[in-house]
């Protein structure tokens, strides 16, 4: 292997100014850079909390704490450099305390420059060794999570079976299918009841045979009956399961359902779970909630506040097999960070002051259903760490346990703020982003929903008037004007408020203008640049004064700027600072007369 480059990053600590630098000039003549020292236990948690260290070099005694603590906190950063203790009084008691920490040696005073030199290249050259070993058993990982990913993905059926027909793994697509075909088989966990099936008389015939013989069978087509009168024709393909070193460990059968689909429903969908909506953004985001909920796979749902990000979870934890099992939710902000490690993966009884029984955490609760972390972007980074290695490996300690816990979890996150532009900012583990977006599940907003808006508006009237004992049965064009005009920053929840406001100030049947909220009824849009050559591409337009934008009406504003950029709706949609879409649906809501329009 390759010698370690001098170039290697040293951290020296000890509370002597002389034996720091001292060291920091021994080992920088060595081609070591950069090699900094700090004085204090603070400076030195400082200093690795800014920088990657190859090495670090440690007193034992630094004032009110200890090469220990040092050691402790660099461990608990995640950090697997090397620490080497140095120390003038050498005892059994604090060299085991080292080593069992993870130190990498202890040397005692005084320390001669072939000794520190030494131990410096035995730590950097085992580092590298351990290094190299990480990087290949990441890449080890990363192969075995895409093969996870794609095993889990795919919409065929893939089940493997050992040489006594049990079943070993399946993938969703193949449990959906097998349900189907033989309830109960899966928990059944062998192949062997439904191959006494007629439709199936010749599956373990071709089972056999490819065990035997180690070839594939010849793919064949069976004609399935299933519940409801229904029948199912399924294509069952089996080839040999290798085991990697030449010989075989079972069989892998892949399971194709050929059935024509029904014929398409006439009609939209107007509700779906708890949501309600017609439009063709809801249309598309039901399609992919439905085919993602059935795939075992972990989902991040985005969308802006309000959207109904909980809702979206409510309905993949549906439609996947674990809708029997629980579904828990954790809402990352409104748990004190001090105390969200003990909500996620619990603790023991004495672990920490106040843990005066054992608590089973919100992970284990939701063992076999799902977990539902919302606002997931918040949570600190040692969270994020943990909650990286629980995604990982399935595994979990709680909080002063030894023993690791698994678990079968399905992790749906939740986020309205940009993780992407998190991650580039270095505020979010770009390991841990893709580890929870594998697939994504959009909810768009409500300004882009369209008639939606009155859908939602009379099911809140409907929901709400009677609990405020109020007969009201509708909302005059004016007021519906105003609600399609509105830009909804608080999308489907402000909606909310601002129905169950006015249902509180209307007096009679209708709702009118005059019921809505100030910033339904009269919208601060934004003022039109003074100028055309003020709205060209590349430079800041030059806004009037807000003033006289909020004197006139939404749809003088509107027409002001249709004026001002020649009847260029494209234009006049950058002038106003809203998209163009948004701009067409509030021209038609304001019914504005194009004809005024100088062009």
């Amino acid at each position: 292997m390759k010698e370690l480059e001098p170039g290697a990053a040293i951290l020296v600590i000890d509370d002597e100014e002389s034996l720091r630098n001292t060291f920091q000039f021994f080992l920088q003549n060595q081609g070591y850079s950069p090699v900094v020292t700090a004085a204090t236990f603070e400076e030195a948690v400082r200093e690795i909390g800014t920088r990657r260290y190859d090495l670090i070099i440690s007193d034992i005694v630094l004032g009110g704490h200890t090469g220990i603590d040092v050691l402790k906190r660099t461990r608990e950063l995640g950090l697997n450099c090397p620490v080497v203790m140095i120390t003038g009084y050498p005892t059994v008691e604090t060299a085991a305390d080292a080593v069992r920490l993870g130190a990498f040696d202890y040397i005692p005073k005084p320390v001669d420059k072939e000794t520190l030199l030494k131990t410096a290249r035995l730590a950097l050259k085992q580092y590298q060794l351990e290094e190299g070993q990480r990087r290949a058993e990441q890449e080890r990982e990363r192969n075995r999570a895409f093969l996870e990913t794609v095993f889990k993905s795919v919409t065929d059926g893939i089940v493997t079976v050992n040489d006594n027909l049990d079943i070993m793994e399946l993938n969703p697509a193949a449990r959906l299918l097998l349900n189907e075909l033989y309830p109960g088989l899966v928990d059944q966990r062998s192949i062997v009841p439904m191959c006494g099936l007629h439709t199936f008389s010749s599956l373990k015939k071709d089972l056999l045979y490819v065990l035997k013989t180690g070839q594939e069978s010849t793919p064949t087509l069976c004609e399935c009956d299933i519940e409801g009168g229904r029948k199912k024709v399924v294509s069952i393909a089996i080839a040999p399961l290798k085991d990697g070193a030449g010989g075989y460990e079972g069989a892998v059968m892949v399971l194709r359902d050929l059935t024509a689909p029904d014929p398409p429903q006439s009609g939209r969908r107007k509700q779906f779970h708890r949501f309600l909506g017609a439009s063709d953004a809801m249309q598309a985001a039901y399609t992919l909630i439905e085919n993602v909920g059935r795939l075992d796979l972990n989902v991040l749902i985005t969308g802006e506040s309000g959207t109904g990000k909980e809702l979206a979870a409510e309905a993949l934890h549906q439609e996947s097999h674990r809708k029997n099992r629980p579904l828990v939710k954790v809402d990352c902000t409104a748990i004190p960070e001090t105390l969200l490690e003990s909500e996620l993966f619990g603790h023991r009884k004495g672990s920490f002051t106040g843990a005066d029984r054992d608590r089973m955490g919100r992970i284990l609760q939701a063992d076999g259903g799902t977990l539902f972390l919302d606002e997931i972007g918040d949570i600190p980074p040692m969270m994020q760490l943990r909650l990286l290695r629980f995604l990982q490996e399935s595994t979990f300690y709680p909080v002063g346990q030894d023993m690791p816990l698994r678990v079968d979890v399905r992790v749906i996150a939740a986020t309205n703020v940009n993780l992407k532009e998190k991650v580039q900012a270095g505020a979010f583990r770009e390991d841990l982003y893709f580890r929870l977006r594998v697939i994504d599940v959009i909810l768009p907003p409500l300004r882009e929903r369209g008639e939606d808006i009155l859908l939602l508006a009379h099911h809140f009237i409907n929901e709400i008037a009677p609990k405020i004992d109020k007969n009201i049965s509708g909302i005059s064009d004016q007021a519906v004007q105003l609600l399609m005009g509105y830009h909804w920053p608080g999308n489907v929840r402000e909606l909310k408020h601002v129905i169950e406001r006015a249902c509180v100030l209307c007096p009679g049947p209708t709702i009118a203008t005059d019921h809505l909220s100030k910033e339904i009824s009269h919208p601060v849009l934004p003022p039109v640049a003074t100028s055309d050559a003020d709205t060209d591409e590349g430079s800041q337009p030059h806004m009037a004064q807000p003033a006289a934008a909020t004197e006139l009406t939404p749809a003088e504003c509107i027409l002001q700027a249709l004026q001002k950029s020649g009847g260029n709706k494209a234009k006049a949609a950058r002038l106003l600072g809203i998209d163009r879409t948004t701009l067409y649906r509030r021209i038609r809501a304001l019914q504005i007369d194009l004809s005024q329009i100088d062009t």
